[in-house]
């Protein structure tokens, strides 16, 4: 095993033990005096380790650029953490495009959210009550209580067992895999099971609280576990894999049923947008336009949902039935003009009818509704460059990135904005950011050195550019300076 090999398993197995084990026990309701944790893992370090987890998910196309689905999922997630967070966390929830029911936590705030679970959630409350787990993994810091409970294990057992969860998330040699599962079966596995079992509970008690503050039928949890441990039947190869991470048994479903009596009773309803997050992610997950239009046809068009509704047009958009789309997204805009996502489809639907004028019409009045929506204007972007109108979509995209944390494949639409607007340098300042973005700081450097050769380069630019390459360098390793060295000549 080479050295940089070793240093990498090293890194991603601190983020990855929770996919396994999650451990220790955590005190709840007491001063915080300091813990053995932070010695062992620092918060920084969570930080910075679930940043190179997020760099690695995204460099294997794990992470779903949607900005809908992206977006319901931190706006429910940032409701729930606002109950469960002390402020040590910045919390990003991210979906990842794989048909298996699970989630997960990695180091620093970052919750794992699989399509294949959205589709298996019958309510809101039940997809809150596993965002409302996972968010409970981070802040009882049960990650870097896993590694200062396994301090004395050996550094190539526990980075083995990281072969075993990165062949579930993003693909695995067989010989890696093969020398997890050995490793799985050794003593030190069995300890993790147990340490497993104590977080869970923890994670179920702390999560229940900040959901049932957050507004949702704490319900919600239990019953997800029953669908769950239902979902598997006697096979064990179809348990699902939130089950195998997140052990779940008929005293762990009934003690959180228990003690959801504790809460007050609440009657909740779905959000319009749960149901059009779940249309988007089942319409991914179909094959071919025809089992999308076939999935959505199951049931007749009056008896389904405005986000049924919804889903059947984006099935007919997949499919290139385009005036069939439009009549739906037209129908549900009228009725409910706040749903931002009906105005989105329909600007795409007259888009792709070739009625240039009515789409960008549409998203014009969508965009002095809601200025500063991210999937709203992403999509305004995308049909402005379409267009040829590069200028006026580096604009809008300008004023919401600075404004909103951007994600990798928005910065990277900046740029494409950029160059097309003939603004070459920041273009190039773009490149270098989403370069930065997805793990590759000597990638970053060299975008910006390329913007600095530019003649046309004004002087607060050159030295922007200078300045942001400097700070990038204290942070690259001697290797990666060498390798730019020797890439210059």
């Amino acid at each position: 095993m080479t050295g940089s090999l070793q240093r990498t398993l090293l890194t991603l197995m601190l983020a990855t033990l929770l996919f396994v084990s999650g451990t220790g026990s955590a005190q709840v309701n007491l001063p915080d005096i300091g813990s053995p944790a932070d010695a062992t893992l620092p918060k920084s370090e969570e930080a910075q380790i679930g940043r190179a987890i997020m760099a690695q998910l995204r460099a294997q196309g794990k992470v779903i650029d949607d900005p809908e689905l992206t977006e319901y999922i931190n706006d429910i997630g940032h409701r729930i953490a606002a109950q469960a967070n002390n402020g040590d966390y910045e919390f990003t929830f991210f979906v990842v495009d794989d048909p298996q029911i699970n989630a997960f936590a990695l180091p620093g705030g970052f919750i794992g959210v699989h399509t294949g679970l959205l589709e298996a959630t019958r309510n809101e409350d039940e997809l809150a009550g596993v965002l409302a787990h996972e968010i409970a993994h981070v802040t009882q810091r049960h990650i870097a209580r896993a590694v200062h409970a396994n301090s004395r294990q050996s550094i190539i057992t526990m980075a083995m067992m990281l072969g075993a969860i990165l062949a579930g998330v993003g693909g695995a040699s067989p010989d890696a895999l093969q020398g997890a599962i050995a490793v799985a079966q050794g003593t030190a596995a069995q300890q993790q099971i147990n340490f497993t079992r104590n977080n869970e509970y923890e994670a179920d008690r702390v999560g229940m609280a900040a959901l049932a503050g957050a507004g949702f039928d704490p319900n919600g949890m239990s019953s997800f576990f029953e669908v769950i441990s239902s979902a598997g039947g006697p096979s064990q190869a179809r348990v699902p894999e939130f089950m195998r991470t997140h052990p779940v048994t008929s005293t762990r479903i009934a003690e959180t049923r228990s003690r959801a009596r504790d809460y007050e009773p609440v009657q909740t309803v779905d959000s319009v947008n749960y149901g059009i997050a779940r249309s988007r992610a089942l319409i991914r997950h179909q094959l071919t336009p025809e089992a999308a239009v076939q999935r959505f046809e199951r049931e007749d068009y009056k008896d389904q949902s405005d986000p049924q509704r919804y889903g059947r047009a984006l099935a007919y958009m997949r499919a290139g039935r385009y005036q069939e789309a439009n009549r739906i997204f037209e129908e549900l805009s009228d009725k409910d003009k706040e749903v931002i996502a009906y105005h989105i489809g329909l600007a795409q639907s007259q888009l792709e009818m070739d009625d240039h004028a009515a789409a960008l019409a549409t998203f014009e009045r969508a965009f002095k509704l809601f200025p500063r929506n991210v999937p709203l204007v992403v999509h305004y972007a995308e049909a402005l460059l379409h267009l040829q109108q590069p200028a006026k979509a580096h604009k809008i995209l300008l004023d919401l990135l600075n404004n909103v944390p951007p994600t990798p494949e928005q910065v990277r639409l900046i740029a494409r904005a950029a160059e097309q607007a003939g603004d070459t340098a920041e273009a190039y300042y773009y490149m270098g950011e989403y370069s930065i973005m997805i793990g590759n700081l000597p990638q970053g450097v060299e975008f910006l050195r390329q913007a600095l050769k530019l003649p046309e380069l004004q002087e607060i630019q050159r030295m922007r550019f200078e300045a942001r390459i400097d700070f990038l360098q204290e942070y690259m390793s001697e290797e990666q300076l060498r390798a730019m060295q020797r890439s210059r000549g």
